[in-house]
């Protein structure tokens, strides 16, 4: 069993920046990632950014250049620090512990995100 503990999040005017985290807890091994996804009102959830611990790294196309995805390893938490928040990136915003062989796949219960003045 792996816990996913998100913390962050809130209420952000346009522009401005809110970094969230995510630390894993229990069964941490082998080749795993830890991404970020989140679900708005009405839509279907989706990948924000993506992070292995082999050092792959992607993003979503609408968040690129804006977000920024981290690991530390040791502490099995991945971190995403948001820059120039938009209304539209309002969203519960979800972490994703799996293995890469796809034995395990976690969620956190997931933060709120609003971007509105």
């Amino acid at each position: 069993q792996v816990q996913l503990v998100e913390s962050g999040g809130g209420l952000v005017q346009p522009g401005g920046s809110m970094s969230l985290s995510c630390a894993a807890s229990g069964y941490i091994d082998g080749f795993n990632g830890m991404d970020w996804y989140r679900q708005a009102p009405g839509k279907e959830r989706e990948m924000v950014a993506i992070a292995t611990n082999g050092g792959w790294i992607d993003y979503d196309d609408s968040v690129k250049g804006r977000f920024t995805i981290s690991r530390e390893i040791a502490r099995n938490t991945v971190y995403l620090q948001m820059n120039n928040l938009k209304p539209e990136d309002t969203a519960v915003y979800f972490c994703r512990y799996y293995a890469l062989d796809g034995s395990v796949d976690y969620w956190g219960q997931g933060t709120q995100v609003t971007v509105s003045s």
